[in-house]
């Protein structure tokens, strides 16, 4: 079977800060955003560790390369 990816939305983004911000764990995050736990786990430090969770600065960070 074949790895399909997903790139990462802005709305992703969003969606992810606003479950932080309600104490979801990073499993569940995955499950809604419909990406591997660890995907999660890299863009929550890519956005600035899980405290201070930015979705603009991730999204930044990703169109500036």
């Amino acid at each position: 079977m074949a790895r399909t990816y997903k790139r990462m939305s802005y709305d992703d983004r969003v969606k992810i800060k606003k479950m932080l911000d309600e104490g979801c764990k990073t499993r569940s995050i995955a499950e809604v955003i419909g990406v591997h736990r660890a995907t999660i786990n890299n863009e929550i430090n890519r956005g600035g560790g899980r405290e201070s969770y930015d979705p603009d600065a991730a999204q930044l960070k990703i169109y500036a390369r």
